[in-house]
């Protein structure tokens, strides 16, 4: 697997932002940040209903 520096890291991100759009971007993480969220509520529901 080849060694990705930072100079191809910020041309792959470049690239990404002229194919969706910046708006979509803030989109997709706004939505990830929600599920992980959402994933780690119920892991301490579960948590505390296994406890009781």
């Amino acid at each position: 697997m080849p060694h990705l520096g930072p100079t191809e890291l910020i041309i792959i991100l470049v690239i990404i932002i002229i194919l969706f759009g910046i708006g979509r971007i803030e989109k997709i993480g706004g939505e990830l940040g929600a599920a992980i969220r959402a994933f780690r509520e119920g892991i301490r529901s579960e948590e505390k209903a296994g406890e009781e």
